[in-house]
């Protein structure tokens, strides 16, 4: 059975409001303070999470920062959290749901990226996720609004039922130019394939380079209707 948000719409509504002219450093600081040891990050690597994960550092050294490793990542991406661990004062955490791929091959077929993408996407990333989060009391996540039309309307702050979490989007203000300027302002690394046409990095087998001119979720799951993995998409 699901717990209701512990606190009120009203009261998320006010937090949203008063969040939404703030920096994002406002929103982290907020959340250290309010969630302490409780709050974590979850990140791909991508330059949001980047960025994050550089201002969490400044405000709370030490803060929990996990990824959900499918055992499919590319290794620029694996590269790239080495530099970051050892750049940046964060914890570094690897969430993996246990299932090896030979295992999902015994189970549900091989190469289940292709012929069901929501299932091996639910196998590998929601069910570790949902178990992950199980003891904590938020999740900070890089969304942004300019990613796509799905993440138009992302909130701040929103009580998600699925994971039982808070979930804090502190840049969903902010614009792809924005992030890159923060990157470049403070010398911080970034996936050696985003110079290679790749806007948007997730699993090496649902990951294709596109024109550079493309939205920011372009290149994931091409030739498909899908955009989301499903960790952002709430089914209740």
């Amino acid at each position: 059975m699901q717990r209701s948000a512990p606190w009120s719409r009203s009261r998320l509504a006010a937090l949203n409001a008063q969040f939404e002219p703030q920096h994002p450093r406002v929103v982290l600081d907020w959340a250290v303070r309010v969630f302490g040891p409780d709050v974590v990050q979850g990140t791909g690597f991508g330059p949001s999470g980047i960025v994050i994960m550089h201002m969490l550092a400044e405000l709370a050294p030490g803060s929990t920062v996990f990824f959900l490793d499918t055992d499919l990542l590319f290794p620029e991406t694996y590269a790239l959290r080495d530099t970051l661990a050892a750049q940046l004062d964060v914890t570094i955490e690897r969430v993996h749901g246990g299932l090896s791929l030979d295992e999902q091959a015994e189970q549900a077929g091989p190469a289940l990226w292709e012929r069901a993408p929501d299932r091996c996407c639910h196998l590998r990333k929601v069910v570790p996720l949902k178990r992950y989060l199980a003891t904590k009391r938020a999740w900070i996540t890089g969304l942004r609004r300019d990613q796509s039309k799905q993440r138009a309307n992302t909130p701040i702050l929103q009580w998600i039922p699925r994971y039982e979490v808070f979930k804090l989007n502190p840049l969903a203000t902010w614009s792809r130019k924005d992030v890159w300027k923060y990157l470049f302002a403070h010398n911080l690394p970034y996936n050696a394939l985003h110079d290679e046409g790749y806007p948007s990095i997730g699993c090496m087998p649902c990951t294709q380079a596109v024109n550079r001119d493309g939205y920011t979720r372009e290149g994931r799951w091409q030739g498909r209707d899908k955009t989301e993995c499903g960790l952002h998409v709430d089914p209740s």
